[in-house]
């Protein structure tokens, strides 16, 4: 059983920053994809980055250079540092991971940024 629990979410004015969290915990293959997500009402999920394990990443162009992924390999953790903040990047943000052909998924983080 894996469990991904998020953290850091918040509300921040737009040009601001906010680092989200996500712990991964349970039985996860060394080999794997970690990543954010993100929802906002009315929309479809999206992509906003992922990092492999070996450290490769990929961003959603309406986030690069402003967001930045990272991990911590030892402690199954990735981050996602968030700046320059906007309005539109307000959505619930879902931690995912894939390993060993299965896919996780955290419960979800709100960041709502004010204008």
């Amino acid at each position: 059983q894996v469990q991904l629990v998020e953290s850091g979410g918040g509300l921040v004015q737009a040009g601001g920053s906010l680092k989200l969290s996500c712990a991964a915990s349970g039985s996860i293959f060394s080999i794997n994809t970690m990543g954010w997500y993100r929802q906002a009402p009315g929309k479809q999920r999206e992509l906003v980055a992922r990092i492999t394990s070996g450290g490769s990443t990929n961003y959603a162009d309406s986030v690069k250079g402003r967001f930045t992924i990272s991990r911590d390999n030892a402690m199954y953790t990735v981050y996602l540092q968030m700046n320059s903040l906007k309005p539109e990047d307000t959505a619930v943000y879902y931690c995912r991971l894939i390993a060993g052909g299965y896919l996780y998924w955290g419960q979800g983080t709100q960041v709502t940024v004010s204008s």
